[in-house]
């Protein structure tokens, strides 16, 4: 199979036109938004999007995760607008239960139903038809907008962009084809704040990039990673936190299974024996089990809850674990406090605005 980054590079004369054309259509159509050529429909209440610029992994669900607990703390009810790539609904809008089938919901869905039960999870790729559908159902205190810096048809109130160490490297402004970006740096400007997902163990330059690349935008930079934070079994039989140094294979279908190997590696002291890699979002079948457990030969199977939502509706897994992570945030750049602090200041202010104005409009409506 080609390596995708070197072919890009050695046919970059020709694919240079075609990723400035893309750039220029994506700019038009931002452009047709922003004058209200193409409608866009505002939530009722604080409206969060958690996207990036580029394709492929960079911790959106996670961070999506962290935000639902953190407004689970606070007893605050959010619907998570998300398209659920690679689901089949039956239906759309989609609300997804946790005991929602994984083929029609999709993998992150599920994953979010499952672990937040004051979030509802709604899916349809048309957010700005399942958005109305939710808010007129569910009276959210918030809506949060999953994979959404694109989705411009719904108006957000704070927009985090997602980025990675190679978005901030040689991947910096490579729009497709030349590159994974959706759009030009310029789009850039549309952010609130930025989160680089920051891999485990030393990146040198990485922070030189992040100064170079994103301190003339004037917002503030929070890096993040995932957080080892234990295993449980697969069927929810036991929770442990080591293996006690036994051997064990990860088998996942993510877009990055060498980062998940690292963070398992973090937890349990050894690396795993064999990677057993699917492609991301793939769809596990019972022939998938069997293949696994031939190439463990008796080790320990250690998935991601990515994989476990799928996994745990056929035979012969109940041995598997699930390696549990948690959001860990470093320290921030360009501001003085950290995550968590800069977005509930924001959340309140937001929230307040939306009370206000309801109440503005409930006063006009009675007079």
């Amino acid at each position: 199979m080609p390596n995708i980054p070197d072919l890009q590079h050695a046919l970059r004369p020709l694919l240079l036109p075609a990723g400035a054309l893309y750039a220029q259509a994506m700019r038009l159509r931002r452009w047709l938004y922003e004058r209200g050529s193409l409608a866009s429909w505002r939530p009722p209440c604080p409206s969060i999007s958690v996207g990036n610029i580029g394709w492929g992994g960079s911790g959106k669900t996670p961070l999506c995760g962290h935000i639902l607990r953190w407004a689970g703390r606070r007893e605050e009810h959010g619907v998570v607008l998300t398209r659920g790539y690679g689901a089949r609904p039956r239906r759309l809008p989609l609300l997804v239960t946790p005991d929602a089938d994984p083929a029609q919901a999709g993998d992150e869905p599920l994953l979010l139903a499952k672990a937040h039960r004051l979030a509802r999870i709604v899916v349809d790729p048309k957010r700005s038809r399942s958005g109305p559908w939710a808010c007129a159902r569910f009276d959210p205190d918030f809506v949060l907008l999953d994979d959404g810096f694109q989705h411009l048809a719904v108006a957000r109130d704070i927009n985090l962009v997602l980025l990675t160490p190679q978005d901030l490297a040689q991947g910096w402004g490579r729009v497709c084809p030349l590159g994974t970006w959706r759009e030009g740096p310029g789009a850039l400007s549309r952010a609130s704040a930025f989160c680089v997902k920051r891999a485990a163990g030393p990146q040198p330059g990485l922070d030189l990039d992040i100064a170079r690349r994103l301190e003339g935008f004037g917002l503030p930079v929070f890096t993040f990673g995932l957080k080892p934070k234990g295993l449980a079994r697969l069927d929810g039989a036991l929770r442990a936190s080591h293996l006690d140094g036994e051997d064990y294979v990860l088998a996942t279908g993510i877009a990055d299974p060498a980062q998940a190997a690292v963070t398992a590696a973090r937890l349990l002291g050894r690396e795993p024996r064999q990677i057993l890699a699917f492609a991301d979002h793939h769809r596990f079948r019972q022939a998938d089990v069997a293949r696994i457990r031939e190439a463990a030969a008796g080790a320990h199977v250690l998935v991601t809850p990515k994989d476990a939502v799928k996994l745990r509706r056929l035979e012969q897994t109940g041995g598997f674990w699930v390696l549990r992570t948690e959001v860990h945030f470093g320290q921030p750049f360009f501001s003085d406090t950290g995550f968590d602090q800069w977005f509930g200041a924001r959340f309140d202010q937001l929230a307040q605005a939306h009370r206000q104005a309801y109440g503005e409009a409930m006063r006009k409506e009675l007079a």
